[in-house]
């Protein structure tokens, strides 16, 4: 960001937002057209330093970073018949933004007017086609060859499974050691187990070639059940090992954690607290863990087929062709096993898919 740009951001009056997550809207009229105005809008992300998560043909998103290499802020832009909306969302635990949502708005404002003048309608006419070519891709140039495949790893899902199974049942057990001692953390070890989980199953993945998501996600969720199920089965075995009890069953332990309830800071929420920690553990891991296997499959999948071919795959798709017709094209580049297409049409959709990721709050 230039200095006379971080001058201005200085003289802005802010406006405080209180919210569970703090915003800032405003509004602006500009003439113009649509094709113009999101490569206006990118330039001015870059003008201010602030890092594009996604684009089409009305709308932007960029998120800002502090000094800390952490992103604070989301901005999206919308244009709409000559209106512009801009939009800037927290993206910090807080309630209160101590005004710079307000800020970002406004100095978004003042360097896209800057920058809207830059432009008469010659140079306006210029950036249009080029816009029109570049949606076109128009400058691709087809290659004489592609990269080809690599040697293919048939999928394998029972990898996964079985992997998983010892996985969730390794950490039932660490899990139910760490509560028995009376060091677990409600929250941090819920996280814990979810990013141990996460990179387990990105390791699978990579070893199993295995992409599926359907099945991915079901196994996960099995994951989760067996850790916390295992967790309470082992707790029972340490207790009864460790202690000179008399012998009782799984079944008449888990009625007496039930009886006992969950105790917080000496208050006895009873048996409905302890069932509300146990529903919270499963829905804090699940959500985190989807996250973790989300990001680790999208990686995976962009990773294993080599950009050029995506590129050459999606050139043929904007031309309008079919799915066959652009298998065809592949094949006439090397890449004849529908298993090594299947991988290409996979990545592109992974393209996708990490573009949601980086627009999430």
């Amino acid at each position: 960001m230039t200095e006379a740009l971080k001058t201005y951001e200085s003289t802005i009056k802010k406006k405080h937002s209180f919210h569970w997550t703090p915003k800032f809207e405003e509004e602006i009229r500009t003439d113009l057209n649509k094709t113009v105005i999101i490569p206006i809008v990118i330039k001015t992300f870059e003008k201010l330093g602030w890092d594009l998560v996604y684009q089409e043909e009305k709308n932007a998103e960029a998120k800002r970073k502090s000094g800390w290499n952490r992103w604070t802020e989301k901005i999206a832009v919308s244009f709409d018949y000559g209106k512009l909306t801009i939009k800037s969302v927290s993206l910090g635990n807080e309630v209160w933004d101590n005004g710079r949502n307000s800020k970002r708005v406004k100095l978004f404002i003042h360097a896209f007017q800057q920058i809207e003048k830059e432009y008469d309608r010659e140079a306006l006419a210029e950036l249009e086609q080029d816009v029109e070519k570049s949606n076109n891709w128009d400058h691709y140039e087809i290659p004489e060859s592609l990269p080809q495949p690599k040697t293919r790893k048939e999928p394998q899902i029972w990898i996964p499974i079985v992997g998983g199974i010892i996985t969730a049942l390794l950490l039932g057990f660490i899990v139910a050691l760490l509560s028995v001692k009376g060091i677990y953390i409600i929250g941090l070890f819920e996280v814990s187990v979810a990013i141990a989980i996460g990179f387990v199953l990105k390791q699978l993945i990579k070893l199993s070639n295995y992409t599926f998501y359907d099945y991915l996600h079901y196994l996960l969720i099995g994951m989760l059940l067996m850790t916390y199920i295992s967790n309470q089965f082992f707790q029972y075995q340490i207790i009864l090992n460790e202690n000179n009890f008399q012998p009782f069953s799984f079944w008449e332990f888990m009625q007496a954690r039930l009886e006992a309830g969950l105790t917080l800071k000496k208050l006895n929420t009873g048996w409905i607290g302890l069932l509300i920690s146990w529903i919270l553990q499963l829905v804090i891991t699940y959500f985190v863990g989807v996250l973790r296997l989300v990001s680790s499959l999208t990686a995976y999948q962009l990773d294993r087929v080599p950009m050029e071919v995506v590129d050459f795959a999606l050139y043929h798709f904007v031309k309008e062709k079919t799915e066959a017709q652009v298998r065809t094209e592949l094949s006439k580049m090397g890449w004849t096993e529908k298993q090594d297409q299947d991988e290409v049409f996979e990545s592109i959709g992974a393209m996708q898919g990490a573009s949601e990721l980086n627009r999430m709050e």
